[in-house]
């Protein structure tokens, strides 16, 4: 008997049609297969504060695994996410503006409600309105001060988490997203990796004299997998090192949310937590707007404009390092780069990657 993987939308196993129905977007960077892995999950396409509350606003557009989105806010505050095109002529629904509950198209003025029916053409006010006048609209939630969609919905699934966003003893940052000219997965991976830090990482935090990665474990959970590193090297920024106790074991634990969202958890001395969202969000094969809100329960009085700097010169020594590297897409098939022992974490995160049914040679 042949199995269906959970995360991807049903298939009719005699003919191999897919019973989603969803068109690939246009231009497609992405082999058919990947795309209908990737759509059914959530990924956050834009900060709540881009999406404007104010009475006509105009809507926000942006794209995610090539689909171009049109998110809007209606009159109870909530988040619309549609795909950005009204099918009368074609116009970018991004271009219009929104009265109440309708979003209302630049071109002719058709107006479409929040369920997606064109409720009026002025140019018709008594007449019939075809139903192919009607918008796709996207699962949207917001969370951590980001606005998720998923293109696909197939079935309950739940966001990545980070508890501590709503949680009053910690601080919350959010950092500007960053643009990536290159794969989601090779950014993701980057994040996981431990053995890059004395080297990439030299002018921020990493310690060229002490590149030793030791074992680490990894445990796979429903949802991708956890590993807890722990060693000597300090997470503070150069110019507070003094402040690293002697001998102190830093540990850091990355949470994995399948396919393109890892939470890293820090405990520093003393009992103080930092836990930071990496939540890479595929806008086409190659680009990539990475989103990471930060939380930490220590130095809630500190400048923020500190956390930021420090953290935009990680992502900074980071992607100058994603963005050259060859091939671009990441590899699946394990034998198409070598590896060590302290791949670990990236092994773990390709083979899971792999059982979502992505491609064996490359995914975006």
């Amino acid at each position: 008997m042949a199995l269906q993987n959970p995360f991807l939308p049903a298939t009719d196993l005699t003919t191999g049609e897919s019973s989603a129905g969803t068109a690939l977007p246009r231009g497609c960077t992405f082999p058919e297969p990947d795309w209908r892995a990737l759509a059914p999950f959530w990924y956050p396409v834009a900060f709540s504060h881009e999406v404007s509350k104010e009475p006509y606003a105009k809507p926000y557009a942006t794209r995610l695994l090539d689909e171009r989105v049109v998110l809007y806010r209606i009159a109870d505050g909530s988040v619309v996410a549609a795909r950005d095109i009204c099918y009368h002529r074609g116009v970018p629904l991004s271009l219009g503006h929104v009265e109440g509950d309708e979003i209302i198209c630049k071109y002719h003025g058709l107006r479409y409600d929040r369920e997606g029916r064109c409720t009026c053409i002025p140019a018709h006010p008594n007449g019939a309105i075809s139903p192919r006048l009607r918008l796709d609209i996207y699962p949207a939630q917001e969370r951590y001060g980001l606005v998720w969609v998923r293109l696909v919905d197939n079935g309950p699934l739940p966001l990545p988490e980070m508890t501590e966003w709503e949680d009053p003893d910690y601080l919350q940052v959010l950092p500007d997203s960053v643009a990536i000219e290159a794969a989601a997965g090779r950014q993701i991976e980057g994040f996981l990796d431990v053995s890059h830090f004395a080297f990439v990482h030299k002018d921020s935090f990493g310690e060229p004299d002490n590149p030793v990665v030791p074992d680490y474990k990894v445990t796979k959970t429903a949802g991708g997998f956890v590993a807890d590193y722990i060693s000597t090297v300090s997470n503070y920024a150069h110019g507070y090192k003094h402040l690293n106790p002697s001998g102190f074991q830093w540990h850091r634990r990355f949470e994995v949310f399948l396919p393109f969202t890892a939470k890293l958890t820090v405990k520093f001395p003393g009992g103080g937590l930092l836990h930071i969202l990496n939540a890479a969000s595929p806008v086409s094969a190659r680009k990539t707007r990475l989103f990471v809100p930060i939380c930490r329960n220590f130095d809630k009085d500190a400048a923020i404009e500190e956390t930021l700097d420090f953290n935009y010169q990680v992502f900074a020594e980071d992607i100058a390092i994603v963005e050259t590297q060859f091939p671009e897409d990441l590899p699946i098939d394990l034998h198409a780069e070598a590896h060590f022992p302290a791949d670990r974490s990236s092994v773990t995160y390709r083979k899971g990657l792999a059982a979502l049914g992505l491609g064996r040679s490359y995914t975006a």
